[in-house]
């Protein structure tokens, strides 16, 4: 085979040892080093030593990370790849005859790199990664609390939507504070809740004990620490995007996509869509797209792929949000589908477009363009016409169409 980089060097890399092996015209050699700064260190000075100019390793959990950190400020051309694309050939298996074949692969040109930020992009995306962690604990509480309140037979959230809303965080202050009198509890009602007082009444009649009290106690107190943690990873985040401010506002136009889903948007994809071929490209590397496989002329599961989890759980999010909206073309979109293939089909079908609009926005500084709800109907207006015609025809009805002008 024809050899593509003569000087090169993969990695297998575990969580305490990382075996390197270095492939030139002069031979091949393999090393085994620490993952210890110091050993990474004697690790990039043999590499470079070697005059190594491409570097491979398995996207191995999160143990690539300080390596590829400190081999990026050397100049070297890395790839971290999918280890599922380079599997080794079976009953041969050793870290060193691992690193020889990802060297093997990488010197034949057989590997192709996943796409890894610059350092300020991975910083942004880790930033972002962690508030959505957060915010996720934060409804666990949340739910843990609705537990807690079950046990002592208060039915609050069969009476109001958020248990930790104005109205809520109000009367659980007071059961904390020892006052369970169901009148007294159901008068702390605000806004809408102001007409079910009643309704709070009855469920609030419960048997609230000690450790209830206690329970409760600590599990708002969690609450407020995470709304703290959360609001300060959101401050850093909105200090780092201040250079995409104008790209957030064109984003933000996009029906179901708010502020947070457009940071996640560009801290998971950045800015410069020239690294993607095309919006295709986009949503593949996104797993947004369907499936492909087919096999004798027989079309097999379209399932998506497992892609990048946190942009696509983002966008599902937008695009049920979108269908939500009124007299917008997602929404409209949303809808029809769902009535065909079901709501989760149409959500990641919503999402895919969602995408595509932000990759074209993104690519070519334009704002968000709203087509309208009818935007189906007005492009295939003839056969909409016909089809309904039919379909009265045929219930026995002779129907005459006169234009409005």
């Amino acid at each position: 085979m024809e050899v593509v980089h003569e000087r090169c060097c993969g990695l297998d890399i575990h969580k305490r040892t990382v075996t390197a092996c270095i492939v030139t015209p002069e031979g091949r050699e393999t090393r085994t080093f620490g993952t210890v700064t110091s050993e990474l260190l004697r690790l990039a000075d043999w590499i470079e030593s070697k005059g190594c100019t491409h570097v491979a390793m398995e996207s191995t959990g999160i143990f690539w990370k300080p390596i590829y950190n400190l081999l990026e400020e050397q100049g070297l051309e890395l790839l971290v790849v999918n280890a599922k694309h380079i599997k080794a050939v079976p009953g041969r298996k050793t870290d060193v005859k691992d690193a020889e074949w990802i060297a093997d692969l990488l010197r034949h040109g057989l590997l192709r790199g996943s796409y890894i930020p610059d350092r300020p992009q991975r910083e942004l995306r880790e930033l972002v990664r962690y508030r959505k962690s957060l915010i996720r604990e934060r409804a666990s509480e949340a739910n843990r609390i609705q537990k807690t309140l079950e046990g002592a037979n208060i039915k609050l959230s069969s009476v109001a939507t958020d248990v930790l809303g104005v109205t809520g965080r109000a009367i659980l202050e007071e059961i904390i504070g020892g006052n369970v009198d169901p009148k007294v509890l159901a008068s702390l009602a605000k806004g809408r809740l102001k007409s079910k007082q009643a309704e709070l009444e009855e469920a609030l009649k419960g048997l609230v004990g000690p450790h209830i009290r206690f329970m409760l106690v600590v599990q708002l107190s969690h609450i407020d620490a995470l709304d703290e943690a959360i609001e300060r990873v959101s401050a850093e985040i909105e200090a780092r995007m201040r250079p995409f401010r104008e790209a957030l506002l064109r984003l933000e136009t996009i029906p179901g996509v708010g502020k947070r889903t457009a940071e996640l948007v560009l801290a998971e994809v950045g800015t410069d869509m020239g690294r993607f071929p095309s919006a295709s490209h986009l949503a593949s590397w996104a797993g947004l797209c369907p499936g492909n496989n087919e096999s004798a002329g027989k079309r097999m599961s379209g399932r998506i792929r497992k892609g990048n989890p946190w942009l696509r759980e983002g966008l599902v999010e937008a695009a049920r949000a979108a269908a939500r909206t009124k007299n917008t073309y997602l929404s409209a979109q949303y809808h029809r589908i769902a009535a065909r293939r079901g709501s989760k089909r149409a959500a990641v079908a919503v999402a895919h477009t969602i995408l595509v609009i932000v990759y074209h926005m993104l690519q070519r500084g334009t704002t968000y363009h709203e087509l309208g709800q009818n935007y189906f109907d007005e492009r295939d207006k003839a056969n909409l016409v016909t089809r309904t015609v039919k379909r009265l025809e045929k219930l026995g009805y002779r129907v005459t169409l006169d234009e409005v002008a």
